[in-house]
């Protein structure tokens, strides 16, 4: 990958942590500072790659069937296996539907 292309996913990171950190309540946008949002933002890239679910087909509106519970699950597991910190998941759910928001929007 192009130099430019790091240069690209570290902007459109920042503007999804953004979005995100702008759409969680104010008492979690403290618990959640920028390296843990970008941590849980690398999970959730990693589930779509490992889970095979951007291999499915599209329906015939062209949306793909997301399981964000499953995501809110793996996120929880992964931060515990690395040693990030438990999360609840009412809060991570939160964060997992601001990315997917903020993907929708850019398309």
């Amino acid at each position: 990958m192009a130099n430019d292309e790091f240069l690209e996913e570290d902007l459109d990171d920042e503007k999804t942590i953004a979005f995100i950190t702008a759409a969680l309540p104010q008492e979690l946008k403290e618990k959640y500072d920028h390296d843990t949002l970008q941590y849980i933002l690398d999970v959730i890239y990693d589930y779509f790659e490992s889970s095979g679910v951007l291999d499915q087909e599209a329906d015939a509106d062209g949306f793909i069937d997301i399981d964000n519970d499953a995501i809110v699950e793996y996120v929880i597991k992964e931060a515990k296996r690395d040693k990030i910190g438990s999360f609840p998941a009412d809060e991570i759910i939160l964060i997992v539907q601001a990315e997917a928001e903020y993907a929708d929007s850019q398309q």
